[in-house]
């Protein structure tokens, strides 16, 4: 028996166009989960779905704006309506604002960051209780993408940084929260892997000199993070909430 199962597992992915989601996506169909993919690049989406259902897996794509109330309730009402009962919640939607230092960064960059970063996963984990504690499931399970810069500081990423700090705490109060009523909740913050939001940092000239602070002296690979994916979306975790799981080649443990 396979402890890290997700077959026939419901699971819905924010920000699934791209980096971690698109990824995270093809793992978990890939082991026979069902998997409902959103963001708002809904062409993305399709794209990626029907390479997913086309390789034997179930995959639906739904239209998902985390920053609006309405899109979200419309997001999980769909999920529901293709693939029933809603197992598990994985948070991944993220954005960052550029290399701006709290002095540099504007209030709507901020905004911006803080509300897709932090207050979108906790209304999207609010929804999902609700739906939850409705229907009578009896539990449920919400995986939260945080951040190696949760732990470390670098020069740049003010807002980043904090709301991915902040998304650390979240996670603990949301599993004090939410036992009550049978929903985990966990985090992974994974290190410096090549996406959309690290660009800026790994392709720029600071970048040998950066990785050299990584013990195992690489940055990380996507599939580098299989492991922990599956642990916190399978059963194998049952008993886990208000965890967070590093993933980054010891990079927080790195000397000064």
């Amino acid at each position: 028996m396979d402890i890290f199962s997700v077959e026939n597992k419901h699971i819905v992915i924010t920000g699934a166009s791209s980096g971690f989601g698109h990824h995270f996506a093809g793992v978990l169909a890939a082991r026979g989960a069902r998997v409902v993919l959103g963001a708002r690049r809904t062409e993305k989406v399709q794209a990626r779905v029907d390479e997913l259902n086309a390789a034997g897996g179930q995959a639906r794509g739904v239209a998902l704006d985390v920053n609006d109330a309405a899109s979200v309730d419309a997001f999980l009402a769909a999920a529901e309506d293709a693939f029933g009962p809603i197992d598990v919640v994985i948070n991944n939607a993220g954005v960052e604002a550029g290399a701006k230092t709290y002095l540099t960064i504007d209030e709507s960059d901020w905004d911006y960051v803080l509300d897709t970063n932090l207050k979108a996963p906790w209304f999207m984990g609010k929804r999902y209780t609700e739906r939850v504690i409705a229907s009578g499931q009896g539990g449920g399970n919400i995986v939260n993408i945080a951040s190696i810069t949760a732990y470390r500081t670098i020069k740049g990423q003010f807002p980043y940084a904090v709301s991915k700090a902040a998304m650390v705490k979240a996670t603990e109060v949301m599993a004090l929260e939410a036992a009550r009523y049978g929903i985990r909740v966990n985090a992974l913050a994974p290190g410096y892997i090549l996406t959309d939001v690290s660009r800026t940092l790994l392709e720029s000239e600071r970048s040998q000199t950066f990785v050299k602070g990584i013990p195992m002296r690489r940055y990380g690979e996507f599939e580098d993070l299989d492991g922990a994916l599956l642990l916190l979306t399978s059963d194998a975790s049952r008993w886990m909430t208000g965890s967070t799981i590093v993933v980054d080649g010891g990079h927080i443990c790195g000397e000064l």
